[in-house]
């Protein structure tokens, strides 16, 4: 997920007080609405600790977005057209959205009726497309809608949702914050294909995620089109609009690489960025094949936002990274944004993998060990807050044991196997097998244990779960399973 930047923690999560602080509002009605057929989908799917985000009964397959950015970025103007697929018979269902006000919502083409309670905006269409809302066949939603896009404050304190730069704006999603800027189904687990149309002032550029379609200019105003064809979770959608130098390039291997960075940034970041062939190269060597068809970089200002954030494809930084940031973001490539947590609970497989990336590199490039970063972690009384696997709430989500006690579980996966054919074998298994898809820690720790042919109840009952901190055991690696 996020990186933290200078002394600062991980970043955490979403707006609870939004959620809650937004006032009820009525947006319209429309002629022959209501009816018998099916069921409400459910507004949330009881996230542990986001339980109204995301919606019930409907997948996402594709969001087509059209924004229009004023030119001080401080209003926004879209249209969303969203393609999905009931997963049950629909008689209503519900997207979030936050503060944007919404102009009119069809359904099938036909008007529906729209209610809107804080971030939740139900939708009840109209009894002639009942048939489109059947489980299975697939449905398409258009909703209109403009206003000053919020700055949502997350549990720790720190910001996500639409930011305001000196020159135009970058839009953050995680946990929550992607609703400040689109409706959809904000939940991890409703992954789908976008594109993504911003137009923006001329002299201004727009970057986003996945490849750039095209670029248009007329009347003084330019529409940059961006596409990304594998699934992303929402809070990995990212729009960046500013005086941004765009560099493409391409790896050994013909990956397009697309760097956009705030000009003032361009010397410090230069080389880092020209790294990220090398860092990827790496991670393919430790963790299969790189999961996307491109790749690249954000870079803005400091103070742009106050944390680095795994956006797909090209993760964002406020200002130049170093060398463990970029590889911390890249590695999410893998972990978090192909192999995405079921819920936030699942938050340590992201993170605990991309710190334990970290200590890989430092392994491989002449550094620390990674027993050594281990030893570090281990002695670091942060790290046993909480277990990795059950923060208290989600003002904690993005705390050192997320990280850093998830990266010690990882690496006591490694000491136990005691083979590191096994163990990155295990690891390169795990990425195939849930390749753009959502896994939960369930999940990961009985597939480890099924290819390791190994009873770990006890590394996942101490070291992931349990409370406090374990014997370290006689050799100072960690004391073996029973």
């Amino acid at each position: 997920m996020d990186q933290p930047t200078a002394a600062a923690a991980h970043r955490s999560v979403p707006a609870a007080a939004l959620l809650a602080a937004l006032l009820t509002l009525a947006t319209g009605c429309a002629p022959e609405l209501g009816g018998s057929f099916g069921s409400p989908g459910g507004a949330g799917v009881r996230d542990p600790y986001f339980p109204r985000l995301g919606n019930g009964g409907y997948d996402v397959t594709h969001y087509a977005l059209d924004l229009d950015v004023g030119p001080s970025a401080e209003r926004l103007s879209g249209t969303a057209v969203i393609t999905a697929r009931a997963t049950r018979d629909l008689s209503a269902f519900n997207l979030d959205l936050a503060g944007l006000d919404v102009q009119s919502v069809t359904v099938e083409g036909r008007p529906a009726a729209v209610n809107r309670a804080g971030t939740e905006l139900t939708l009840r269409p109209a009894r002639a497309v009942a048939a489109h809302l059947r489980e299975g066949r697939t449905f398409r939603t258009v909703v209109r809608y403009s206003g000053s896009p919020l700055i949502v404050k997350d549990a720790d304190g720190s910001e996500e949702g639409w930011l305001r730069t000196d020159d135009g704006a970058v839009a953050l999603g995680e946990p929550t914050g992607s609703m400040a800027w689109f409706p959809g189904n904000h939940h991890p687990r409703d992954k789908a294909a976008y594109d993504v149309r911003i137009t923006v002032p001329e002299g201004r550029t727009a970057v986003s995620n996945g490849e750039q379609v095209s670029r248009r200019t007329a009347a003084g105003r330019t529409t940059f089109h961006w596409r990304t064809r594998e699934p992303m979770a929402s809070y990995l959608a990212t729009v960046a609009v500013g005086r941004y130098t765009v560099r493409r390039t391409t790896t050994g291997g013909g990956l397009p690489v697309v760097t956009a960075v705030e000009p003032s940034a361009a010397r410090a970041s230069a080389g880092a960025l020209a790294r990220i062939p090398e860092v990827l190269a790496w991670g393919e060597k430790r963790f299969g094949p790189y999961p996307f068809s491109s790749a690249g970089a954000i870079v803005g200002r400091p103070g742009d936002a106050g944390y680095a954030l795994e956006t797909q494809n090209r993760p964002f930084f406020p200002g130049p990274p170093d060398i463990d940031l970029l590889v911390h973001e890249l590695a999410h490539q893998w972990f978090g944004d192909s192999v995405t947590p079921a819920s936030w609970r699942d938050m340590w497989l992201n993170e605990g993998f991309a710190t334990y990336a970290e200590w890989l590199w430092s392994e491989d490039h002449g550094g620390a060990s990674a027993q050594e970063h281990f030893r570090e972690a281990y002695a670091d009384e942060a790290n046993w807050a909480f277990p990795a696997s059950d923060p208290p709430g989600p003002e904690d989500l993005s705390r050192p044991p997320v990280y850093g006690r998830g990266a010690m579980v990882v690496h006591r996966i490694r000491q136990v196997l005691d083979d590191d054919a096994a163990f990155f074998g295990i690891v390169r298994g795990w990425l195939s097998e849930h390749r753009h898809g959502n896994a939960s820690t369930a999940e990961f720790t009985a597939y480890v244990e099924e290819k390791s042919g190994l009873d770990l109840t006890e590394l996942w009952d101490t070291w992931l779960a349990g409370d406090g901190r374990p014997d370290m055991g006689p050799d100072g690696r960690g004391a073996a399973p029973r």
